[in-house]
């Protein structure tokens, strides 16, 4: 008989809430180990004894063959002594005071669920919140750890027994899924009109897609939040939901049912092919074939369109049922957050969706759709969200617990802790109290799923931004908390250098639209010397007034008269410019005094500012 050995092992990263403990189960069976696996708030701890060729091989594949929604960190092992156990099992979860676990995102429905949902002869069939330990939701319906059902919105849905079966046998693929549901016991669909009254139906995805096929528009409640849905080759629909959303040019996002809908809409390549199917299912800017398979209205004079492939069971047979490409864009209104519940659906979209197909599972955390495009065959990540938060981003150093509150525009925080950024989901505009509330709820959630307590808080030098103002509170409230104010285009390239491991010197170039300068002019041209925390400005453009401050953003045709007066001088400025003899004269000569007088009229050298005139 060989020699026995025992392990002490123990694996920090993903590795709750992903089928990482059957894994280790099956595997133990497999090479013939006896010993134990248990979850603590810190890591996956491992005992583990028998042969040393089974051990060293239980030890490689540990990593080379772990679960797709794993992700390995840090894999520590030393010698014990053997205990002589008789088999190899599971124990409970042990709590461990002040530490924390890496939270999946919420993951794409996996080939397996999508094999049950339209297999006839499987007890999930056409059951629109199948999942399993690979898939399903995470992030929107946890509120604190340890991620267990009580701690989830599923709470209060109780497994029947087939159910429990499957989530109590380390052999199935929904041990301790905590989503776990089927058509008997978990949340089900119905369609309200939208006076709340619940339209009967035996079949509610198929009357929604009678509905879409109609021209009607559709609030649709899905994994973390509601989306507007229409068919997207119906120009009339198009413009009414425009229309309604007062999103004027924008371009909406567009669900198509398979890859190769998308393929004959859209140039797609190797790169952008792997991002559609991904487990995070982002919406993919992809470059469009002509003639085109949905409205231009869709996305109005763009070449491009922003693409994904449905990415929940509700979707995968909303898709099938409607077969054709429905626009699946955030249902909200202007500049709020996602809409999550269905009372507040009810309210804030009554101005724009006929009907609603809503569901009883509560979403917890609101969660946009992710946004990516694939350049210079690099993923790039435009909108972080679903799919993706709260996966941290590794940092190449150890970090204090820092709270970095983000802009005002398209803000997320960032707590850092150890060597993870833990950066929050697409926040929103912070220029409204819901904005706000959904900051503070998320902040929240932050904390207590990573046991983060920040006492140094970063923020814009802005001194008007909202998150800004929101760490001067917290600042106030708390004489520990120190607050810290960066500038705005030094925080863009240090965010770059982190992300992708640099350390410096670097020379940082920022073409922005509006950054508070150290000077108190707006900055958005700059090119900085980055060495840690300190910066020195060697380069920029040219500034130029910007008569009215945000009223000349909105009205980009005063910024181009600025260039113009600013390049020209004020006697080359006649009325044979055609950019003059568009405007009032009487708003020339008040644009000439405050460029002149200075008043209400700051200085800005932001090449967004650039854009906006050449435009």
């Amino acid at each position: 008989m060989p020699s026995q050995r025992a392990l002490n092992i123990s694996i920090r990263g993903i590795v709750q809430g992903v089928g990482f403990r059957p894994f280790v189960y099956q595997l133990a069976s497999r090479h013939g180990l006896t010993g134990w696996v248990c979850n603590t708030s810190r890591d996956v701890k491992i005992e583990a004894e028998g042969p040393e060729d089974a051990l060293r091989k239980f030890l490689v594949e540990l990593r080379t063959e772990a679960p797709p929604l794993a992700r390995i960190d840090a894999l520590e092992h030393w010698d014990i002594a053997p205990e002589g156990h008789g088999a190899f099992e599971i124990r409970k979860s042990i709590p461990e005071p002040g530490q924390y676990q890496l939270i999946s995102p919420d993951i794409a429905t996996c080939a397996a669920c999508r094999g049950e949902l339209f297999d006839p002869q499987d007890r999930r069939f056409g059951y629109a919140f199948t999942n399993c330990t690979d898939c399903g939701p995470r992030l929107t319906i946890i509120k604190d750890i340890p991620y267990d059902r009580p701690m989830t919105t599923m709470a209060p849905f109780e497994m029947c027994p087939e159910c429990r079966r499957e989530y109590e046998d380390p052999m199935n693929r929904r041990f301790h899924a905590q989503p776990n549901c089927c058509p008997r016991c978990g949340p089900h669909l119905e369609i309200l009109e939208g006076t709340g009254a619940k339209i009967e139906t035996r079949d509610p995805i198929r009357r929604t897609a009678e509905l879409l096929k109609q021209g009607k528009i559709v609030a649709v409640k899905g994994i973390g939040g509601f989306l507007l849905a229409c068919d997207a080759t119906d120009e009339e629909a198009v413009r009414r939901l425009r229309e309604r959303k007062r999103r004027t040019f924008k371009p909406f996002a567009v669900m198509m049912e398979t890859l190769e809908a998308v393929k004959e809409a859209c140039v797609v390549s190797e790169e952008e092919e792997a991002l559609l199917t991904s487990p995070q299912s982002p919406v993919v800017l992809l470059k469009t074939r002509e003639p085109r398979s949905v409205t231009p209205a869709v996305a109005p004079g763009l070449r491009y369109l922003g693409v994904m492939l449905p990415y929940t069971p509700l979707h995968h047979l909303l898709m099938r049922a409607a077969a054709l490409p429905l626009v699946m864009t955030s249902g909200n209104l202007s500049e709020e957050p996602i809409v999550a519940d269905n009372g507040e659906a009810l309210e804030k979209l009554a101005a724009i969706a006929d009907f609603y197909l809503v569901h009883n599972r509560d979403i917890y955390a609101r969660c946009d759709d992710s946004v990516a495009m694939v350049a210079a065959g690099e993923v790039g990540l435009l909108r972080r969200a679903r799919g993706y938060a709260p996966d941290p981003i590794p940092l190449p150093f150890g970090a204090l617990e820092v709270l970095a509150c983000g802009a005002e525009y398209k803000n997320t925080f960032c707590i850092t802790k150890d060597r993870y950024a833990f950066m929050s989901q697409h926040v929103g505009d912070m220029d409204n109290l819901e904005t706000l509330t959904h900051y503070e709820k998320m902040l929240d959630l932050y904390r207590k799923l990573f046991r983060l307590e920040p006492k140094i808080v970063a923020c814009d030098k802005h001194p008007d931004y909202l998150a800004s103002r929101y760490a001067r509170e917290l600042e106030a409230q708390d004489k520990d908390v120190r607050v810290i104010s960066v500038q705005h285009h030094h925080a863009h390239i240090a965010s770059c250098m982190a992300e992708n491991s640099v350390t410096g010197p670097v020379l940082g170039v920022a073409l922005d639209g509006t950054g508070y300068g150290e000077d108190g002019t707006i900055w958005g041209s700059e090119f900085l010397l980055v060495d840690d925390d300190r910066f020195t400005r060697l380069g920029r453009f040219d500034d130029v007034p910007l008569p009215g401050g945000d009223a000349a953003v909105k009205r980009p045709y005063r910024i181009a008269f600025s260039y113009l007066y600013r390049l020209l001088g004020a006697s080359s400025l006649t009325m044979d410019l055609p950019l003059l003899r568009e405007m009032d004269p009487f708003e020339i000569r008040i644009l000439r005094d405050q460029i002149d007088k200075r008043i209400n009229t700051p200085m800005t050298c932001s090449a967004g500012r650039l854009f906006d005139a050449v435009s």
